[in-house]
């Protein structure tokens, strides 16, 4: 049974399988709570691709910020550093997968 919570205006701000305070019960066939969920989906989508995109922004600020000296590297978390290196090693693996490619 899903719950709504509603703005002023009347419509669908979020959404609970809980009866929660000022939320109210809703059909689960309802075309609103449809669009709601649709509109939703589309947003968490477009924040996924925006993650990834700030992941590389803060690879280039890491590596700037080592190169420049503000900061060590091994100041960086231990987990940290092995992401870091992590990725640091995918993208030169597929550096090269695809200069070899390149070379036919």
């Amino acid at each position: 049974m899903p719950y709504v919570l509603r703005t002023r205006a009347g419509q669908i701000s979020a959404l609970s399988n809980d009866l929660l305070e000022g939320y109210e019960w809703i059909a689960s066939d309802d075309a609103e709570l449809r669009v709601f969920i649709a509109k939703s989906a589309g947003m968490i989508d477009h924040l996924s691709a925006s993650d990834l995109d700030m992941v590389r922004v803060l690879e280039d600020l890491v590596e700037l910020l080592v190169q420049k000296g503000v900061i060590l590297f091994t100041e960086l978390p231990e987990s940290a550093q092995e992401k870091v290196l992590r990725r640091q090693s995918l993208r030169s693996d597929l550096r090269n997968d695809l200069d070899l490619l390149g070379d036919d």
